[in-house]
Parts: structure tokens; C-alpha cells; sequence
């Protein structure tokens, strides 16, 4: 497990489940293009396929980007009031007069 150094926090991704993320993605959009090029029909239909697959890809990265940033944003603040808790548990004196 390596760990990130943006936040020290390990990371779970191994080299071998990037590699295998990447590759699916490479061969099913590429079996997508390839089926929807030797499709029998009039190109403006392959056209209209062609464009919805790019869309749906699109429209992909957006949301798995979104869904990173809600979660990093999360850990941020997590992170933010661990160090005020921190803080004020050190500056916190029970014997003080």
C-alpha cells in the first residue's frame, strides 16, 4: 500500500488495478468505435452512435471528477477539524486557575 503525498493517506490503487482500469476502458471504447463503424446502416446513424458514445464518455469523467472532489473536500474538513480539535485540547489546562 503506497500513500499519497498530497495528504499522507494511504492509497489503495495498486499498479496492477490501474493498469487493468485503463485497459478495460482502451478495449471497450474501442470495441464500441469498431462495432459502430462496421455497423450496416447510413452514416448519419453511425454518426449519431458515434457522438452519443463520446457524450456518455464525457459525461463520465465529469461525474467520476466530481465525486473525487466531494470526497477530497470531505477529507479536507475532516482533516480541518482534527487539527481546531487538537488545538484546543492542547491549549485546554484542567489545573489552571
Amino acid at each position: 500500500m503506497t500513500t499519497t503525498k498530497k495528504f499522507n493517506t494511504p492509497n489503495s490503487h495498486t499498479t496492477a488495478w490501474i493498469a487493468q482500469t485503463w485497459l478495460s476502458f482502451v478495449v471497450s471504447i474501442s470495441a464500441t468505435a469498431i462495432g459502430i463503424i462496421y455497423l450496416p446502416a447510413d452514416v448519419w446513424l453511425k454518426g449519431y452512435l458515434g457522438m452519443g458514445l463520446l457524450f456518455s464518455v464525457g459525461s463520465t469523467v465529469s461525474l467520476s471528477k466530481t465525486i473525487r472532489d466531494q470526497e477530497e473536500a470531505k477529507r479536507m474538513l475532516s482533516r480541518i477539524d482534527e487539527a481546531k480539535l487538537e488545538r484546543l485540547l492542547a491549549d485546554y489546562d484542567p489545573f489552571k486557575q
